[in-house]
Order: C-alpha cells, then structure tokens, then sequence
C-alpha cells in the first residue's frame, strides 16, 4: 500500500496535492511520502519480530538523508556499498554498530573510516580483501568483524543486469572456496569472524531462489561449526520485488513465513537488506509535458525529465506506470513518453497506452522511489532534479534543485600560457 492517490480527479500525496507541490518547486521532481516509507519498513521489520534480527536498509536504492533518517527513527541499520554512503548514513543519524559493508572495491581509505566508526561488519568479497582489512585493522591497533560474502550460485530469475548470486556474477566467494577462506581468517590476528552473507540479486518476484539460497547457508554453516568456526549473524541479503506493473511478489509476511519455516531453530540473528521494497513505491517522479509531436509511425510525448533523471527504462526497460496528476477522462493513445535528452534511449515509456497530454500538462512517473534520483545524473548538463517529503499535510524539499553554478563546482580552467598558434 502506497499513499499517492486521486481526490476529486486530482493526484495526492497522502494529503498535499502534487500540483501545488509542482507549482512551489517546479518540475521536474522526485516526491517521497513519509507514511509509505514508515509502513514499508515496519511491515518488512515487524514480519521477524519474533527473531533476533537487524534490517538494514539498502542505501545504494535511495540515499536521501531525510529518507534515512526516518528509518533510523524506527531502529533500522544501513547496508552500505562506499565510503559516501558510510559519511550519509552516519549523518542521517544511524547507529554505526548498525552497519554492514558489501561492495566488491573498498578502498583501504573507506575501510580505515568503516573500522574507526565501529560498523558492525565488512562483507568481504575475495581472499585480497580479507588481506587488505587484516592489514588496516593492524596498523589501526584495531580488530575487524568480518563475514563473507558466499556466491551460493542461485538463479534468482530477474533481470540480468541485477542479478548477482549466479557463479558468473562478480560477487561473492565461491561456496566450494569460501570454507577455506573462513579457515584462514579465523587464523588472522586482526579479524573477528562474525557473520556468514549473501545476496543473490534484486526484484525476486519468487520465494524458491531465496529458500534455495538459504538451504545452501544453512548446509554451509554446519560445515563450518565442524571446523569449530562460529557464525553469530546470518545476512540474507534483500531483493525481494515489488509490483511495477503485473507482478506478484510475496508480501513481507509471507517472505518472513516461509524464510522462519526453513530456518527453523538455527541460533543467530539475522541481518536483512531490504532496499527497493521499502522505498520503491513510496517515491513517484513528477515532470511536466513540454511538447507533443508525431511522425508518421509514432506519437511522441516530450516531457522535462528524461534518462538521466530516471535511467531503470533505458538501462533496463523497466516498466514504471505512468498517471496523470489531474485526470481528465480516461482516454488514452500509444506514444512514447520521451525526454531532452539527446540520444534515442532518453524514453521514460515506450509503445505504451499512455493518457492523452497536451503542453503543460504534468505526469507521475510511479514506483520511482528505489533506483531513480541514486541512479541519476548531469548528463548533457543537466541539474539533478529536487527531492521533496511529504508528512500528512506538510511538504518540504528535502534536497534543493541542482543549479548551473552548483554544477560546475569543483571545475577549473587551468591558468597555463595559451598554446601559440603556428
């Protein structure tokens, strides 16, 4: 349940019009409701009340720190995949002791800031970097709780492009290398052995890859408390999906059923990663209609956003539903909703049903709330969109518009002789 809907024909944001929002910030702009993403995490969170557990939220879907916050309000961690999200998540008020670390590439400079702050654990992800912490924890005096990241090579049937517990995926240690990797860290003097991870990849509409993939940790954890290797935390991962169009993915409490039923009287505490399912449908892009124009095989819809306000259609072809903030009718033509971008993969909805619009007039781009503003970007120079909360009646711009002179901060011309010209 999300709270964007129709009053009198006109779109809300639990109880703000998005027009008025529109007219106060401009367009284009993505709208996050404070009630949606409290209800989301609390559903995800109370499903495994009855478990020692941790839900750390996936920052790298919507690093807000006005979003985050919230969930620090309500107890959550943070799962982090830099050194940047680390600096957010702090500063939006998340206990570090809350914090896991993935990522395949940290850095010794971010893994120095993660061991000063006291994360609760690095997933490690290759024997070098199991080296590298050993060697900051070392010259930090300091001692590094680690899990490991174990690929357990599981189909998790989405898109190719997040999917990431498969044995090609770049992600993780094999399962077949991972217990000797285990071995060796116990005998590091500067790691702390907590935890055992995996993650098999993003919007799973189906349980099965998640039991699957917990059936092999359980196995695998057996192993290794037979090499008198203890394993406290137990992190699944996130990914599980929410509908953007037709699918069907399972609700929290179900998710929570069915991985407590295969669990079973397994002793630790579970560490959870949601991301997309807390945050997806709790933020919409708005953006106004510049233009319409057809050719004499398509109709075109030329709006003020484009790919690098929202890149999941181009990059992925993601469906995102697409509403009209004011609904006139319920008339409707296929087009393509494009933007000013300058390439011919700048489409927010291709060969879709789409409402009829004319200059003016503004849409909602739904479900936008994971993957939309974190994925964005200036290209063709384009300022980064403004970001704006709302909480009942109240609203408030929560990240300003991006301006021309923001934009070129940190650029420089060098002050070198001109090249004379022969």
């Amino acid at each position: 349940m999300n709270y964007f809907n129709y009053q009198n024909d006109h779109l809300y944001c639990e109880a703000v019009p998005v027009a008025r929002i529109a007219e106060e910030v401009g367009t284009p702009f993505y709208l996050y409701s404070n009630a949606t993403l409290t209800r989301h995490f609390q559903a995800m969170d109370d499903a495994f009340a009855d478990l020692p557990h941790l839900t750390c939220f996936a920052v790298k879907s919507c690093a807000n720190l006005a979003v985050l916050n919230i969930f620090a309000k309500l107890g959550g961690g943070a799962d982090i995949v830099s050194g940047g999200e680390l600096y957010r998540v702090m500063k939006a008020g998340i206990d570090p002791a809350r914090i896991v670390y993935s990522g395949v590439g940290k850095t010794t400079a971010e893994i120095e800031m993660a061991l000063t702050a006291g994360i609760l654990m690095f997933n490690v992800e290759s024997p070098q970097e199991l080296e590298t912490i050993q060697g900051v924890a070392t010259a930090l005096g300091r001692t590094a709780p680690i899990s490991l990241r174990v690929n357990p090579d599981v189909d998790p049937k989405t898109h190719a492009y997040i999917s990431t517990g498969l044995a090609k995926n770049k992600f993780g240690v094999p399962m077949e290398e991972a217990e000797l990797l285990y071995k060796q860290a116990a005998s590091m003097p500067n790691i702390a052995i907590r935890g055992l991870s995996c993650h098999i990849g993003s919007q799973l509409t189906e349980m099965s890859p998640f039991l699957e993939s917990l059936r092999k940790m359980k196995g695998f954890m057996t192993r290794l408390a037979a090499a008198n290797i203890k394993i406290s935390h137990l992190d699944l991962g996130g990914g599980l999906g929410i509908r953007y169009d037709e699918e069907e993915p399972p609700h929290p409490t179900a998710y929570a059923a069915a991985i407590k039923e295969e669990l079973g009287d397994l002793d630790c505490t579970l560490v959870l990663e949601p991301g997309r399912v807390i945050v997806g449908n709790a933020g919409i892009l708005v953006t106004r209609v510049l233009y319409t124009k057809a050719s004499p095989l398509k109709k075109f819809i030329v709006a003020d956003a484009g790919m690098n306000d929202l890149g999941r259609p181009s990059l992925y072809g993601a469906f995102h539903a697409i509403q009209p903030v004011h609904r006139e009718g319920t008339a409707t033509a296929k087009a393509d909703l494009v933007g000013p971008i300058c390439e011919t993969g700048d489409f927010l909805a291709r060969d879709r049903e789409l409402p009829l619009a004319k200059g003016g007039d503004l849409l909602a781009i739904m479900s936008a709330g994971a993957y939309g503003f974190s994925m964005s970007s200036n290209y063709n120079s384009r300022p980064r969109v403004a970001e704006v909360l709302v909480s009942g009646s109240r609203f408030q711009v929560v990240r300003a518009r991006e301006t021309y002179e923001s934009m070129v901060q940190g650029e420089s011309i060098p002050a070198w002789p001109e090249t004379i010209a022969r």
